[in-house]
């Protein structure tokens, strides 16, 4: 039998969810792999079964655990690595990234017109549900979903041209899009949120309705300042982690060693 700590200040079904992920990290069980019953555990912890169902619910929010109905709770196992956010979809000499088509698997879902919703909407600087082209996508990798993305363009750009065809085409999508708008990426922006899923994205995500996910709106940018793409892309935030690697500059002459930064806001 586990072992808990009467007199922790922690919760015991929290103490449980620790050990239960160090389990995991120790290798006791891989990703994967099926998590015996709830009432084999609580008898393995000696808990009732509804403190261990709490301990369950925990690690499913944390993205540790993902149930099955009608088969069981598994190690979920997959943390996507993002390291340079949206940069990293154009490389370092705008190509092709090998290493992370291996990895991860871009479904295409949909093709079509729909109506902007409102952030896209504000980033092309037209109103609310214009009619615009969408892409929208869905990313796996060892065939757990880890993203549902999108990418819109306004319809006098993209009308005509390949990017209405329901077809993947073997190269980045802005290097598609470039070709055939005929106007080049010069400048993009991302702005990444936390908030709760929706019911969908939920039931897509294959995580529960209270795990928060990311969300990610990118906006390319023509040499004019001319919106050519507005991409979103949302994650579920417990496997996802966000990595930034940059240089730090040396102290400018002209300014004193206390010179304030800029600030985060």
């Amino acid at each position: 039998m586990q072992q808990l700590n009467p007199g922790a200040a922690e919760a015991p079904h929290r103490q449980i969810a620790e050990q239960i992920k160090a389990q995991i990290r120790r290798g006791d069980w891989a990703a994967g792999e099926r998590l015996p019953s709830i009432p084999a555990l609580a008898e393995t912890f000696g808990v009732a079964k509804q403190t261990l169902q709490r301990s369950i619910d925990q690690l499913r929010v944390e993205g540790v655990l993902i149930t099955k109905p009608g088969s069981g709770t598994y190690v979920r196992g997959t943390k996507r690595r993002l390291n340079r956010l949206s940069r990293g979809r154009y490389g370092g000499h705008r190509g092709y990234h090998a290493d992370l088509a291996a990895r991860y698997r871009q479904h295409l879902t949909e093709v079509g017109r729909a109506p902007a919703p409102p952030e896209v909407a504000d980033a092309f600087g037209v109103a609310d549900h214009t009619p615009l082209l969408v892409r929208r996508h869905l990313v796996r990798t060892d065939d757990v979903p880890v993203e549902i993305g999108a990418a819109w363009f306004r319809v006098e750009d993209a009308a005509g041209t390949s990017l209405e065809r329901f077809e993947g085409f073997g190269r980045p999508l802005y290097q598609e899009a470039e070709e055939a708008i005929g106007r080049r990426y010069a400048t993009a922006s991302d702005v990444i949120t936390a908030r709760q899923p929706d019911r969908d994205e939920a039931e897509i995500l294959q995580i529960r309705a209270d795990t928060p996910v990311l969300h990610l709106l990118h906006v390319a940018y023509d040499d004019k300042h001319r919106a050519i793409e507005v991409s979103q892309a949302t994650w579920p935030g417990p496997m996802t982690t966000l990595t930034e690697n940059y240089k730090i500059p040396g102290p400018a002459e002209d300014l004193p060693d206390d010179e304030p930064g800029m600030a985060l806001g």
